[in-house]
């Protein structure tokens, strides 16, 4: 500690943009969807590196607020899984590449089984080991991305006595469940629900976070929640959990530009008015797409500044962005001061709504420069 200022301060004080993450909310949510699904069980999909927000840190928040099972999509993750939480249930949701079966059964993880030379690879291994490995078996019900045909899950449940392993999981993904009154949610259920009877000692599982909130028709045995432990609105249109992200940025320079001075690169936007302008340290580099920029045709995102909601000018840049900050009294913001993204009442999905996107790929596109600030867990 020096001059009084532990380094905690030291480095708050220090970083340009600041990524605060609430574990303490996360936990809620997940407690939060596991009360809705009643006897199923909640697990927690943590990808991506618990979409962008670290797996070291949120994967033990969710073990201790009571998850056993989790998803992650590669091998690698798995892996790095394993080594956070050596008794957790692990899935690896984009199933066994040819030659990964010893590293499966190394780390005791769980591939997620959707082709018949998956199946057949993965029960040679076991019959080889002479080990009967847990692994899930995933069925297209009709998104067309993973998983056994219809015709091909009828074979296996006339076959299955002949496969040297276990299935501990039969499993599908809703393709629209997120479009509220979707009809071919409804389609995906009826043939899930068909399919799954023929494996009635094996655990079920359809629901993603929006099969979660939908209904106990698509509960099954498990669910597996994702956006909506981060914070995003599962279903458009609907509300979110709690939220678990904030986004800041530092304030730079405050100036004015006169009346008709164009604003950043390309002179995007143009001043209306003399214009006082906060430049943030904040842009693309860190995930702040582009998009998020205005012009004189169409109006950006916003920050929030001193307490009041301030619209971004121009074009956002590789590390800065501006913000027009006249409406805010004389000495309101300086230097140094802290302007919030994300977070303050801007919520996650507002935010990717201006950017033309979801919140799946702002929280995943969020840069390592941030300072990343956990709270609770």
């Amino acid at each position: 500690m020096m001059h009084g200022i532990s380094p905690e301060e030291s480095a708050l004080r220090e970083a340009p943009s600041i990524l605060t993450i609430d574990l303490s909310a996360l936990a809620e949510n997940w407690r939060t969807l596991s009360r809705k699904c009643g006897r199923s069980e909640c697990a927690a999909v943590v990808k991506a590196s618990a979409y962008g927000l670290g797996i070291e840190r949120v994967a033990p928040a969710l073990w201790n607020a009571g998850a056993e099972t989790f998803f992650v999509a590669h091998l690698s993750e798995g892996v790095r899984l394993r080594e956070i939480l050596p008794q957790a249930v692990i899935y690896v949701l984009n199933g066994l590449l040819p030659g990964t079966a010893p590293t499966f059964a190394r780390s005791q993880l769980r591939p997620a089984l959707g082709s018949t030379p998956e199946i057949a690879e993965w029960s040679d291994f076991c019959a080889a080991e002479k080990v009967d490995l847990p692994a899930a078996i995933h069925l297209d019900t009709g998104m067309h991305r993973l998983g056994l045909s219809v015709d091909e899950t009828l074979r296996l449940a006339d076959t299955r006595r002949l496969l040297a392993f276990t299935p501990s999981l039969m499993m599908s993904h809703l393709a629209c469940a997120d479009e509220k009154g979707n009809p071919a949610t409804e389609r995906q259920l009826a043939v899930f629900t068909d399919l799954v009877r023929r494996f009635p000692d094996v655990p079920a599982s359809l629901a993603n976070s929006a099969g979660t909130m939908t209904g106990q028709d698509y509960h099954f045995d498990l669910v597996r929640p994702g956006i909506a432990l981060y914070g995003g609105a599962p279903i458009g249109g609907g509300a979110a959990l709690n939220p678990v992200v904030k986004l800041q940025a530092r304030v730079i320079q405050v100036l004015t530009a006169e009346r008709g001075e164009g604003v950043g690169y390309g002179g995007a936007e143009h001043t209306r008015r003399e214009t006082r302008i906060a430049t943030l340290s904040l842009g693309y580099a860190d995930g702040v797409f582009r998009s998020v920029g205005s012009s004189d045709a169409r109006p950006g995102a916003a920050a929030i500044i001193a307490g009041r909601r301030c619209p971004l000018i121009g074009r956002v840049s590789m590390d800065l962005m501006s913000v027009d900050v006249t409406e805010l009294p004389e000495g309101a913001v300086e230097r140094g001061d802290l302007a919030t993204l994300i977070g303050d009442g801007i919520t996650l999905d507002a935010f990717a709504a201006v950017a033309g996107t979801i919140s799946y790929e702002i929280l995943t596109s969020l840069g390592h420069r941030h300072l990343r600030r956990y709270l609770g867990g």
